[in-house]
């Protein structure tokens, strides 16, 4: 994809195989003009591409493989919380370990990244495919969807690590990179909204019956025992209880597909101004407007009655404070590799590592968020399939959704100062970079690193 000046010596140079760097390499006397290392629309595009899938897959499962599992496969509350469980805790914990894996694979014809993209993109399709499918043997049921489901979720991984990775690698210009990045949280975005919007629909059109009196059905009272939330939204619980809470606190049954469709939609057409203003004031900044800017709408939410104008408001907003929320961690973890590389400058391929490691602690967190917002349900007295709720239930949502939020975005935010890497810090990396670029270009190694790299992968 890339075309121009060489590869970072810290990171580029210790996943090209020798021969490449053989083939690439110039006598030490040739010189050449520096170019800007240069990106066009069709380079980010295609790269960008990659994430839609795996966002959608995300969404998909996120939002209805409970409703799935408990009202189409009939899987009892118990066995489904196990399933879901398990399956989260295995995807966590695979994520480093692809990373890991990842950075000690040995080079093929096809570069280090690519084989694992290829290979898992097939298998990953296949056991989604499984994933909603229900078996003949009801007494296998649990062991099926654990299986596939974790099996998926690894597949997913091996994919969405090196696809991932692949930022650091397409362009040495950090601009190029968080352009590229833009594009790529764009499309990630809009492959969430499709996620939601085909398959949210489709379970729209699905009118379960709920029942008047859950107490007086003995279905109800034997799915009655648990609850769960679906996953989180990457920082905050709003996601895995946003149908529970439109359902029952605020009394929209049969809006909260399109609402979530508003949130997405709205993310989709802002990450372009964010992108636009981190580079006129920095990410720290951008960051700091960013996330905090759902504020002010969630304690709306909280504080007023009932009203579905003002909800499809307050979802617009949210979505502006999603893409924020999207776009910005991804964009500053090239940075912070770049900073590493400076500090480590002989420690070569640890880029997946990084990527995987980030998506570990994200997905640790929306475990956290389950584990927390399932076992408060439970304890408000939840009932299964009620056509309405109690009033702890009712307000535990209210809480779930809005104020836990608030906490944790402010907690984040006064972590967030801790932050090392300001504008000044990523100017003097840059300069720092391409001293090193010119260095290895002195010395005899290619300028064509990244160039050949981008050819393979």
């Amino acid at each position: 994809m890339a075309k121009g000046e060489g590869a970072e010596s810290g990171s580029a140079t210790g996943l090209l195989p020798t021969s490449i760097l053989q083939v690439g390499e110039r006598p030490a006397q040739v010189k050449e003009p520096k170019k800007k290392q240069q990106l066009s629309i069709c380079n980010k595009l295609c790269y960008a591409v990659g994430g839609a899938p795996y966002q959608m897959t995300g969404c998909a499962l996120g939002f209805f493989l409970q409703i799935y599992l408990l009202d189409v496969a009939q899987v009892d509350p118990f066995s489904a919380s196990i399933i879901l469980f398990v399956g989260r805790a295995w995807d966590a914990f695979t994520d480093p370990l692809v990373g890991f894996c990842i950075s000690k694979s040995s080079w093929t014809c096809l570069g280090r990244l690519m084989p694992w993209i290829i290979f898992s993109t097939p298998l990953a399709i296949i056991a989604y495919f499984l994933i909603w499918f229900v078996p003949d043997f009801p007494q296998g049921q649990i062991l099926w969807y654990l299986l596939f489901y974790c099996l998926f979720e690894t597949l997913v991984t091996c994919f969405h690590v090196p696809y991932s990775a692949l930022t650091m690698f397409i362009s040495t210009e950090q601009s190029e990179r968080d352009s590229a990045t833009a594009y790529r949280m764009t499309v990630e975005v809009l492959g969430t909204v499709l996620g939601t919007a085909i398959q949210g629909q489709i379970v729209g059109q699905a009118n379960m019956p709920c029942l008047e009196d859950p107490k007086d059905s003995a279905v109800a009272t034997e799915d009655a025992n648990h609850t769960h939330s679906t996953t989180s939204l990457r920082e905050t619980l709003v996601e895995g209880n946003f149908a529970l809470f439109c359902t029952y606190t605020l009394g929209f049954r049969n809006e909260f597909q399109n609402l979530l469709l508003a949130i997405m939609l709205s993310a989709t057409f802002t990450i372009p101004f964010w992108q636009w203003f981190l580079t006129q004031f920095g990410k720290k900044t951008a960051v700091y407007i960013g996330i905090s800017s759902a504020v002010p709408f969630l304690i709306l939410v909280a504080l007023i009655e009932s009203n579905l104008i003002v909800t499809y408001v307050v979802a617009v907003a949210a979505g502006i404070s999603v893409a924020a929320a999207f776009l910005l961690p991804w964009s500053m973890l090239p940075d912070v590799i770049d900073d590493f590389h400076l500090k480590h400058p002989h420690s070569h391929g640890t880029e997946p590592i990084f990527f995987s490691f980030y998506v570990f602690f994200t997905k640790f967190a929306s475990g956290v968020s389950l584990g927390v917002s399932t076992l408060s349900l439970d304890f408000a007295g939840y009932q299964t399939r009620g056509c309405s709720q109690p009033a702890p239930v009712r307000f535990t949502l209210k809480m779930l959704v809005t104020m836990a939020p608030i906490v944790l975005i402010l907690l984040g935010l006064l972590l967030f100062e801790l932050y090392p890497i300001d504008e000044e810090k990523r100017r003097q990396n840059k300069k720092a970079l391409q001293a090193l670029r010119e260095e290895a270009s002195s010395s005899g190694c290619s300028d064509t690193d990244s160039t050949e790299l981008a050819s393979i992968l």
